[in-house]
């Protein structure tokens, strides 16, 4: 009976089709933009951590902030990327629906099919793009595509590897004229041992570590 009324159900006209893809695209627009607002209120919070490390002389933990800073700049260039993207799927898909009235359905697009194909390799979109992939080729917008770019997206941790000039960039910028006061050898020697190991209160260097857990976890959150 389901299939029956599936059958007897009036096909949406490429009109209503592209009001429904738009207005989900503006909203999966919006997710964008606030994940981007809480990465950057979290990033503060971070480099507020970052200069009290510093003042510590817990260069080790600083470093090791920056480098979640790092990571999280990568995700939002990434964010502002897919939304462009996002806006682009839109501007064609309104071109395609303006030669749908002259020929009476709609026609595939290979720039639309591109689009769609790069934005699956984005994990931060993969999920929603591979949602519209199948009904804008139920559509005829778009030809059928693997789901190798879905399972590459969600496999991949980093798309990007953080440098140590990146790296030492922003821990410069954030805490530099702090650690610019510490003797050379000493800045060296800790950024690479941890706070731990120096010879201080054993329960303030815990708490210290928990703090900074639960600051890569927050700012970890947000970019997932």
């Amino acid at each position: 009976m389901e299939k029956v009324m599936n059958i007897l159900k009036p096909k949406p006209n490429p009109q209503q089709l592209l009001r429904d893809w738009q207005r989900r695209l503006r909203n999966e627009c919006r997710n964008i933009e606030r994940q981007i607002r809480d990465i950057q209120r979290e990033e503060k919070n971070v480099q507020k951590a970052i200069k009290e490390a510093a003042k510590r002389n817990d260069m080790g933990s600083a470093k090791s902030l920056a480098k979640e800073i790092v990571r999280s700049r990568q995700t939002v260039n990434r964010l502002y990327e897919n939304k462009a993207q996002l806006n682009s799927i839109s501007m064609h898909l309104g071109e395609s629906v303006a030669i749908a009235r002259t020929v009476g359905h709609l026609s595939k697009s290979a720039e639309v099919m591109k689009i769609v194909n790069n934005l699956m390799k984005a994990p931060e979109v993969a999920v929603t793009m591979l949602e519209f992939s199948k009904e804008m080729t139920k559509a005829g917008v778009i030809e059928e595509m693997m789901n190798d770019s879905l399972d590459n997206a969600l496999d991949s941790e980093d798309i990007e590897e953080e440098t140590e000039e990146e790296i030492e960039k922003v821990l410069t910028a954030i805490a530099g004229e702090t650690a610019a006061q510490l003797p050379e050898a000493s800045r060296k020697e800790k950024l690479k041992q941890p706070a731990t190991t120096e010879q201080v209160d054993e329960e303030n260097n815990i708490d210290d570590e928990e703090d900074m857990e639960e600051i890569r976890a927050r700012l970890a959150r947000v970019r997932s």
